[in-house]
């Protein structure tokens, strides 16, 4: 149920070690919470939408916090956990006057040029650059990127896109059930890697950690990094 609120903090604590971490700044930006914790005995830095803010919305103060927080967890080595369910970025005219784009591609920015180890999961929905600001690309070298049967996805969610296009209520319907099984048709094109009982998404991240960890051919180093900062 997409309009149910509930506390990432919640799902964090249930799936890293002890179910102890530690929030980094809760009361800036946040609506995205960013958690240092262990996973199977190893460090992780844990980037999670919080629908009990905004829906999860992404705003500017969010997007800096989550853009640094992951450029500070890359500089250490540290494997990154994105935890989505975000409508998107926060849309309007206040927030566009504030920064949004350029927060948000920074954002993106940094997740995209992180070479740590990713694990990318999809707990409810993801729409839009919401979906591309929390890794949920073709091209962002994850070691997993999964979600949850019944997650939606798109470019926004079917009720909006209906209204926006006009829809009849055949039409609308249709678009409701094309939402519906977005996580299965992405599933199908490798789009995910799989699609994870949220029982076992602890588990599953345990593995892609261990299979990440095994990956690397040699000790984690300082590098340096050119880019275009936005």
């Amino acid at each position: 149920d997409n309009a149910k609120v509930y506390d990432v903090r919640h799902v964090v604590s249930r799936l890293v070690d002890g179910g102890t971490f530690f929030q980094v700044q809760p009361d800036f930006g946040p609506a995205i919470v960013c958690a240092l914790a262990h996973l199977g005995g190893h460090p992780v830095a844990v980037v999670a939408n919080q629908p009990v803010v905004m829906a999860g919305s992404i705003d500017v103060d969010a997007a800096d916090k989550a853009a640094h927080f992951i450029q500070v967890a890359d500089a250490f080595h540290l494997p990154l956990v994105f935890l989505s369910d975000n409508p998107g970025v926060l849309a309007g005219s206040a927030s566009e006057q504030q920064g949004i784009l350029r927060a948000g591609g920074r954002m993106f920015a940094a997740q995209g040029l992180a070479t740590t180890i990713k694990l990318q999961v999809t707990l409810r929905k993801a729409y839009g650059f919401g979906s591309m600001v929390m890794a949920m690309t073709g091209f962002a070298d994850q070691t997993l990127s999964a979600g949850f049967p019944g997650a939606t996805l798109g470019a926004m969610g079917a009720r909006g896109s209906s209204r926006a296009v006009g829809a009849t209520d055949d039409e609308a319907a249709a678009i409701s059930a094309a939402e519906q099984d977005a996580a299965y048709r992405s599933a199908s094109s490798l789009g995910f890697d799989e699609l994870i009982d949220p029982a076992e998404l602890r588990n599953a991240l345990l593995r892609a950690l261990r299979l990440g960890l095994h990956r690397r051919q040699a000790p984690a180093e300082p590098r340096s990094l050119s880019a275009i900062w936005p």
